[in-house]
């Protein structure tokens, strides 16, 4: 769940943009574009430092529910985490020529994006927001 911060999406985004190493900053103005690009929405800063693009409506079988960002990443000085929330596993294959990259269940690990193609990182973000958005509530990691 997002975790209030008080002020508007954009004053928060810029706030903690102001918190990071410029190196990082940079990379992530690049990362926010790109996202901003795919999505068609603007930043949202998620609890801590997460800033994700746009929402999807999740149920588990549990009968949890909730909202969360369709794509997102966190900054962190000599760590860029993206999440895939569709997961890594369905996009292995394109993960595997992005660059230096680890990958976890739903993260992409990358220390600076000059580490990796960013043609081929905007192409496994459009696809797994675009499977994201058409799983209407019903989304289903690999």
């Amino acid at each position: 769940m997002k975790e209030s911060t008080g002020l508007r999406d954009d004053d928060a985004v810029t706030q903690y943009l102001a918190t990071l190493d410029e190196s990082t900053a940079d990379d992530s103005r690049v990362l926010m574009a790109l996202m901003s690009r795919i999505t068609g929405h603007g930043p949202t800063l998620w609890n801590v430092g997460t800033i994700g693009f746009d929402t999807y409506h999740f149920k588990y079988d549990s009968g949890r529910e909730g909202d969360n960002h369709a794509i997102a990443f966190y900054p962190r000085k000599g760590k860029i985490t993206i999440y895939l929330m569709d997961g890594t596993a369905r996009h292995a294959e394109a993960l595997a020529g992005l660059g230096k990259n680890t990958t976890s269940r739903v993260c992409v690990y990358i220390k600076k994006l000059s580490d990796v193609d960013l043609s081929a990182l905007e192409d496994v973000l459009r696809q797994s927001y675009e499977y994201v958005k058409s799983q209407d509530g019903r989304m289903h990691r690999i």
